[in-house]
């Protein structure tokens, strides 16, 4: 091979996403399985809307769906993070997604029975939530276990892509199911096929090497997972600056500049409504995968705290030029860039939880991560509806992206930790 091309090889793994963690055998397991199963989840995040409207012609039924889910996450998320720091994260991961698996499989029964309740329905998707509260914190908090701490960026990132990539194909095969098929067989289709995937991250967490938890700095055993262990979990946060301002920042990007729930209204009455809707849901999602996909630059970036703000900073700005944009093809392209941005301030915000904190409060602070996570855009929709309500859908979108720029500035200049901070060379870093 020539000299020249040597150097575009090299050039291309600069930007190519890194895929050196999937050498690892159990991360790559972890990771085929865990694909795998968010794909077929997206089959049921479709079809659990369409039935219950379906079943009630009443929109408001559709928006409980988002409590029935927010609820249970806010409740059992920092518990699912102290279970995952009292005991092997493997066998909590097991019993999370075998509970997920259950509360499928009663999808898909009351389908198949033609039950016909919407509050049967809610019920199961609050079992789904419950599910998701207790195995996603050990699931996040076990991959440092897993691959060196180099590849911990890597690894976030690979995970962080997948995600976006069910995000844009799981939704459009479903459509295509419910549009070859009559919702009432569209349905168990839909619900079953997401029982079977779901088999795929069962088997590949019984393929998993015991991970039980580590002893404290002490050598005592770890705190049973109740309160307390909750309440040590809040004050270790407290004394971590970096981290605090991590989940901050985060918050901030979401509530302020998250349009979701300006779509329709602006589809509507932007673009005449039609196609438009979906390529305005779609466009972040995508985004986000095609950034992930030249994404091996993430794990070489030092200053962490910077690239984060300076991330979160570019999706409020994105998304405000978006709000002011009148064709559809630029508003789509700007919502890419966004969604690009959020890839990267996910990406860091991740490597920065998993590299920063030590193993035994890891669970503990994932669960903290998965109600910020969850929350934040929940929260973002209630801002930009009340918003849009008291003043136009115009000035929510592009106000909340202006504001979210904004602050993110001034919370990164008020308080320096953050845009001080570094990647981490070991495990895990000292409190910042």
């Amino acid at each position: 091979m020539s000299t020249e091309g040597t150097a575009r090889g090299r050039e291309r793994r600069r930007w190519a996403i890194d895929l050196r963690p999937l050498r690892v055998p159990a991360y790559r397991r972890l990771w085929v399985g865990n694909s795998i199963a968010m794909f077929g989840f997206q089959f049921t995040a479709v079809a659990v809307p369409v039935e219950i409207f379906t079943l009630t012609g009443d929109s408001f039924w559709v928006g409980l769906l988002g409590v029935a889910a927010f609820v249970p996450l806010l409740v059992f998320g920092l518990w699912g993070g102290a279970i995952a720091d009292a005991r092997d994260r493997r066998l909590v991961l097991l019993a999370g997604s075998v509970l997920l698996w259950v509360s499928v499989l009663g999808l898909l029964v009351q389908a198949l029975l033609g039950v016909g309740s919407p509050l049967l329905l809610l019920g199961l998707v609050a079992l789904s939530a419950v599910s998701f509260a207790v195995a996603g914190p050990a699931r996040s908090a076990l991959v440092p276990r897993l691959v060196p701490a180099e590849l911990i960026p890597a690894a976030t990132t690979l995970n962080f892509t997948t995600a976006m990539a069910t995000a844009v194909l799981g939704p459009l095969a479903a459509g295509l199911i419910l549009a070859v098929w009559r919702v009432d067989v569209a349905l168990p289709v839909a619900y079953g096929v997401d029982a079977l995937l779901l088999t795929a991250l069962v088997g590949a967490a019984l393929r998993l090497p015991a991970m039980p938890p580590e002893p404290d700095p002490d050598g005592h055993a770890p705190r049973a997972a109740g309160l307390r262990s909750i309440v040590d979990g809040m004050r270790y946060l407290a004394g971590a600056p970096v981290l605090l301002l991590s989940f901050g920042v985060d918050l901030i990007a979401m509530v302020f500049a998250f349009p979701r729930a300006l779509f329709p209204e602006v589809a509507t009455e932007r673009f005449g409504g039609g196609a438009a809707v979906g390529w305005l849901y779609s466009s972040i999602a995508l985004g986000s995968l095609l950034a992930g996909l030249v994404s091996g630059w993430i794990g070489r970036v030092r200053r962490q705290g910077l690239a984060l703000v300076a991330a979160v900073v570019g999706w409020g700005l994105t998304v405000a030029l978006a709000g002011l944009a009148r064709q559809l093809w630029l508003v789509v392209a700007l919502l890419v860039l966004a969604g690009a941005a959020d890839l990267v301030s996910s990406v860091v915000r991740q490597s920065i939880l998993l590299i920063h904190a030590p193993d035994r409060m890891r669970g503990r602070l994932q669960g903290v991560n998965t109600v910020v996570v969850a929350g934040g855009p929940r929260l973002g929709d209630l801002r930009a509806g009340t918003m849009a309500a008291g003043f136009g859908s115009g000035v929510a979108w592009v106000g909340g992206g202006l504001a979210a720029a904004v602050l993110a500035v001034l919370l990164a200049v008020t308080f320096p930790a953050l845009l001080r901070h570094r990647a981490a060379t070991g495990s895990s870093a000292d409190r910042g």
